[in-house]
């Protein structure tokens, strides 16, 4: 395959307050066409940088100071920005990591498809309707017709991604830049998104750069693969080298710091220290303080490349000479650990039960009209019912939009459930209100999703802590509350000096384990868990989660913990409830619903998933249509309108709970008479 792109030791440069951050440092890759070449790395190491500077789209305070971006053999680096602004969405079209922000929201999905097709095409009238069409039903939106005229305020997370990339495809372009274009988005709407991208590219010969922290994702698109690390690319291979046998240290740690089945028992590899700063010229190599295999060569001399008989490359000085040490050799396949399973549906009855929520319900009124008047209901929660015990994790997952984290909040009282019954310790928590609902806050809290904006940027971390302290009375004086702050600090790995900083001066995994230790400073019994390490790069989700674990087992806290990545599911939890349209529809034992999966649902949610394995296949279920809305359910079974086995009569009755087992049900018809 001929390169159609061909980046060669770029260099791209930031105006910091800090001095000049050298935020792409001499990367060169080439992309040939029908390619997927995949940068992956963790955030902050350049990889959104490269896509900016390859179109030229940097910030005011970025430059390019040196390299060469050919395409098709014309720098683009040496064009008028008159003919770079024709080489945008003609030949190199991208795909940005948020399309909620990057969707037009006061034009219409056709209009916004129709600007791309104007400016490079000579499409009009009747023609440019139909190549719009043509377009939205490629990328599997139904009912084209309409959703042209709709906004994106009007469309799932899904859909919107699906627009952006019609957007993107809309020109036919050479080269297809993809930044981390499934992060936001629930497994099976990524394993559609993917298998969307794979076939276009099958059908156009369209080269695509990917940009990814997810390995899953690699393992499956990817043809090549490079390893960025602070500016700099570290690790080039083809996807079954990568995979078989990564060679970088540092990449080998990504691998190792992945959660799943088969380090449930243990704790997580960990990626010491941080990321260093770019501010500065680099004597040795950029990873050896975080290096378990450094020696003083590594930090007095820059290593070069180095390139085996298979074409493996890799920036390492365990690879240049006789005396270094013996490089790690491949990665050992893993054999899950067995753990102490105790989740059990019967744990109520004997009296174990911290938790105990039957048949909740949310329901928010639809009013419309002058007088507002109710019109309908939107049905967030719709009667779910489970127990936690005390030292256990019970997983929540399912598809955006289902009533997961509208559960968690009504739990908490944050949000008065329309109905059913919440208990705590066997308190009645709906009766509770004011004073008497405020005593008990202490012992039930919530760790947001997103650290930086759940933590108060005007509030230095000693407040932050305080705050929650002080409010519901856990300490008497003042010594004891900073003895107490620097208890929790240590706790979550943090020294005591982090008190007197703000939560813009650390990281992400910082600001997170921040938000632990002011959840755990009034010694909560309960803590509901709302996607905690979604926005954060694996080896950073590796502390966090070993963090998690080992709070458990000391204090014996009870988690809720509202996800939709399985690794980490199977990683922390011991059961999980599976969540369609605000009820369950399947729970049990984490090693009953995930590996023996009864509900048609959990069957298409866990085929979804990614896998590993770069040769491995995936049978994946389709799913027809889209997740129905709440305010609007279907009749009988919720699921039954995106059923590939549903029965006339599962649109008339919705199935009641069947055990199957000790630690296993599951609500669906499919199973009647088969319970045990």
């Amino acid at each position: 395959m001929s390169a159609l792109l061909n980046i060669s030791d770029l260099r791209t440069w930031l105006d910091g307050s800090g001095g000049i951050v050298r935020a792409i440092d001499g990367i060169s890759i080439e992309v040939a066409r029908g390619e997927t070449f995949a940068i992956v790395g963790e955030s902050g190491c350049g990889k959104s940088m490269t896509a900016l500077s390859v179109l030229r789209l940097l910030p005011e305070a970025g430059q390019v100071v040196a390299g060469s971006v050919l395409l098709g053999g014309e720098d683009l680096l040496c064009l008028p920005e008159a003919a770079m602004r024709a080489v945008r969405g003609r030949r190199i079209a991208m795909i940005f990591q948020e399309p909620a922000t990057c969707l037009n929201p006061v034009l219409t999905v056709g209009r916004q498809i129709a600007e791309v097709l104007e400016r490079h095409t000579a499409l009009r009238g009747e023609l440019l309707r139909k190549r719009m069409l043509e377009l939205l039903q490629a990328v599997g939106i139904p009912d084209p017709v309409r959703r042209l005229g709709e906004y994106a305020f009007q469309l799932s997370g899904g859909m919107k991604q699906r627009v952006m990339i019609a957007v993107a495809l809309a020109a036919e372009p050479d080269l297809l830049i993809a930044d981390e274009p499934t992060t936001a988005l629930d497994v099976t709407i990524q394993a559609q998104v993917l298998d969307l991208l794979s076939g276009l590219q099958r059908d156009s010969g369209m080269a695509i750069l990917l940009i990814t922290h997810d390995l899953g994702v690699v393992a499956q698109m990817a043809h090549r693969v490079a390893v960025m690390y602070a500016g700099q690319i570290i690790e080039v291979a083809t996807r079954e080298q990568f995979f078989r046998t990564p060679r970088h240290p540092y990449s080998r740690k990504l691998f190792e710091a992945l959660p799943g089945s088969a380090r449930r028992g243990g704790e997580l590899a960990v990626i010491r220290g941080q990321v260093p700063a770019l501010t500065s010229e680099f004597r040795g190599c950029r990873f050896a303080e975080r290096c378990d295999s450094a020696w003083a060569r590594c930090h007095a001399e820059v290593p070069g490349f180095s390139t085996n008989d298979a074409g493996h490359s890799v920036r390492c000085h365990l690879y240049e000479g006789a005396q270094a040490p013996a490089p790690g050799q491949a990665i050992p396949a893993r054999k899950p650990v067995v753990e102490d399973d105790a989740y059990a549906l019967q744990e109520t009855q004997s009296g174990k039960a911290l938790l105990s929520v039957c048949d909740l319900k949310v329901h928010f009124a639809i009013r419309k009209g002058l007088f507002k008047r109710t019109v309908g209901q939107v049905r967030a929660v719709d009667g779910m019912s489970f127990d936690i015990v005390s030292g256990r994790t019970l997983a929540l997952v399912g598809e955006s939009g289902c009533g997961k984290t509208t559960a968690g909040k009504a739990i908490l009282q944050l949000i008065r459930p329309s109905a059913g019954s919440v208990q705590f310790e066997s308190q009645e928590l709906t009766r509770l209100h004011g004073r008497a609902l405020r005593a008990r806050r202490a012992d039930f809290q919530l760790i947001f999703q997103d650290p930086y904006a759940s933590l108060n940027p005007r509030l230095r971390v000693a407040d932050i802590l305080a705050e929650g302290m002080q409010a519901l009375g856990v300490t008497d004086g003042g010594a004891e509350r900073a003895a107490r702050m620097d208890r929790m600090l240590a706790q979550v790995g943090l020294n005591a000096e982090a008190k007197l900083r703000y939560p813009h001066e650390f990281s992400g995994g910082q600001r997170q384990r921040i938000a632990i230790a002011r959840a755990l400073a009034v010694a909560p019994k309960l803590i509901v868990c709302d996607e905690p390490t979604s926005a954060l790069d694996v080896s950073v989700q590796a502390q966090i989660l070993n963090l998690l674990k080992q709070l458990q087992r000391d204090l014996k806290l009870a988690y809720l913990f509202i996800t939709h990545n399985i690794a980490v599911v199977e990683y922390l939890a011991h059961g999980i409830a599976v969540m369609y349209l605000g009820r369950i529809v399947e729970r049990g034992s984490v090693d009953a619903v995930l590996r023996t999966p009864r509900h048609p649902y959990t069957q298409a949610l866990l085929s979804a998933v990614p896998t590993l394995a770069p040769d491995g296949e995936r049978k994946l279920i389709r799913l027809s249509g889209e997740l129905p809305s709440p305010a609007n359910p279907p009749s009988g079974c919720h699921f039954h309108p995106r059923c590939p086995q549903a029965m006339d009569e599962c649109k008339r009755d919705y199935p009641v709970a069947i055990r199957i087992g000790d630690k296993h049900e599951v609500n669906c018809l499919l199973y009647r008479g088969k319970g045990g």
